[in-house]
């Protein structure tokens, strides 16, 4: 398998579906603007996302996926459908039963996220609690999605996995342009297409499971499921890994219930901010991620020191090829970026302004959220879950400390600027945990050249930032919002100059984008 051209695929899928996401937001900014509404909306969203993120793609993933491909390469594909039947059974009905407790405890639900509104803004609370309700199940639909993704992925069959958020988006959208009639409040509509996007997703994965033969048999009896050895296994590292994605969630939602206390549309200006910050992160870390794992997997389980180096060091290089440069963009084109995207309708300058902030502060932390997606499933292949738990409680720790001193500075920007300290935090101690030798070996020893290679990138970067300083001060971007091709044009134009002269500086100082071709 070619590592790049499965990366590429990963993340051209991938940039389908932030496209959409960004055409979705883009929607909903103009629709909605960023009022209490919206607010609302980020939050009870927020909530499925919040459990999909500690347990779907969390803790359970990073349990079953290395198990997973540690038993299919050494026991074969039978016992991996095994571990694949027992395990589906149990997740399906936890899931029913988690779903009926969500939606009977939503309001304790949203206090535990936004009790700055429980006495100050009844309404905006009330509205929560119902849009929580309607979608509290998605978090089943994603669950199922999660463990389908991980058997397509351990299988290297990428695309689907890579697809299906795209379903999510479309729905949203249709929602929000055809549906909000229909409701009273506008913003129910959003839910129900939630809801419909999340049975889309996990619709599409069926067809690709059966096609490499690992549809779960769901009549299984629960005892025999629950008893397999397999099931027990994932139990087993799902506990570990549960504190540290639960470490991470519990910081999001410290930072959420701050939002909720500061100025209405904190809430929303975070999640548009968010969004740009996703882009990015997915196309790079993400779809890296996703790649390296199956691969990395393998080398731990033949204790291939060699290739577990090289396939690590290859994704630390491209990673930061790639990340350094998008990091500086937003940075220095937050104002363009959010006013072409949002800046229309019921979303105002000062809307702009505000998500401008977020944007430019969650950007310095970006190296940091993109590389930790490649780091920490470096531990997961090697089934260490413990040492990434105790990094997430030291950043956990780190990051609240910082919100004491940024808050007050920076209002709602100064939660992203703790977030991206501590995302930087992160990815230093990872770094240094693969670093240090264990019995006289280390887990990672990073090949020779680093030191030249930073320096190229260096020059580039420098290079880059000067065009985009000047060119993004030549237009009121404000003042274009009457003329949005127009805006539009010119900002793709400044992108596309940037990224010429980026590529063509690394070329200049010897860098070889071919030499990232790489096969496993």
């Amino acid at each position: 398998m070619n590592l790049l051209k499965a990366a590429a695929t990963v993340s051209g899928f991938t940039f389908l579906s932030r496209i959409t996401g960004l055409v979705r937001d883009t929607l909903l900014a103009r629709t909605f603007g960023a009022g209490e509404h919206m607010d609302a909306f980020f939050v009870a969203f927020r909530i499925p996302n919040l459990l999909r993120r500690l347990f779907a793609e969390g803790a359970f993933s990073q349990a079953f996926v290395p198990l997973l491909g540690r038993i299919k390469s050494e026991h074969g594909d039978d016992a991996a459908h095994s571990v694949i039947d027992a395990v589906a059974v149990i997740l399906l009905w936890v899931l029913v039963v988690v779903s009926i407790i969500g939606v009977i405890a939503a309001p304790l639900l949203v206090w535990l996220l936004a009790s700055g509104w429980a006495g100050s803004k009844p309404a905006t609370f009330d509205t929560t609690v119902l849009l929580t309700r309607i979608m509290f199940p998605y978090i089943a639909c994603m669950s199922l999605v999660a463990m389908a993704s991980g058997v397509l992925n351990t299988w290297r069959h990428f695309v689907v996995p890579a697809f299906t958020p795209v379903l999510l988006n479309v729905c949203m959208i249709v929602a929000a342009w055809l549906l909000t009639p229909y409701f009273n409040p506008p913003i129910l509509a959003l839910a129900v297409g939630v809801m419909v996007g999340g049975f889309a997703q996990l619709a599409i994965q069926i067809p690709a499971l059966k096609r490499v033969g690992a549809l779960p048999r769901l009549g299984t009896p629960l005892k025999a499921a629950w008893h397999h050895t397999g099931t027990r296994n994932v139990l087993k590292n799902m506990a570990p890994a549960l504190l540290g994605v639960g470490v991470a969630q519990i910081a999001l939602l410290i930072n959420t219930q701050i939002a909720s206390h500061l100025t209405t549309g904190s809430v929303s200006w975070l999640s548009f901010a968010d969004r740009l910050m996703e882009f990015p992160t997915a196309l790079l870390g993400v779809a890296l991620g996703t790649v390296l794992m199956p691969s990395l997997t393998k080398a731990a389980a033949q204790n291939d020191t060699m290739q577990f180096n090289a396939l690590l060091d290859w994704g630390l290089r491209l990673t930061c090829l790639l990340a350094l440069p998008a990091a500086l963009a937003l940075v220095l084109l937050a104002q363009p970026l959010v006013a072409v995207l949002f800046h229309y309708g019921k979303f105002s300058a000062n809307d702009v302004a505000m998500t401008q902030a977020a944007v430019a502060t969650y950007a310095l932390g970006l190296i940091g959220f993109s590389l930790i997606k490649i780091l920490a499933p470096a531990f997961y292949a090697q089934q260490n879950i413990k040492t990434p738990v105790k990094i997430a409680i030291a950043v956990l720790v780190v990051g609240q400390i910082a919100n004491v001193f940024t808050v007050p500075w920076l209002g709602h920007a100064g939660l992203a600027l703790s977030i991206s300290i501590g995302a930087l935090l992160n990815v230093a101690l990872l770094y240094w945990g693969l670093r240090r030798k264990v019995g006289g070996v280390s887990r990672y020893t990073a090949h020779a050249g680093w030191l030249k290679y930073t320096a190229q990138l260096l020059v580039a970067l420098l290079g880059m930032a000067a065009w985009l300083w000047w060119s993004a001060a030549q237009f009121n971007w404000i003042a274009l919002q009457g003329t949005p091709w127009l805006r539009a044009a010119y900002l793709l134009g400044v992108c596309s100059v940037g990224a010429g002269l980026y590529f063509a500086l690394l070329a200049v100082c010897g860098v070889k984008l071919q030499a990232f071709a790489r096969r496993v």
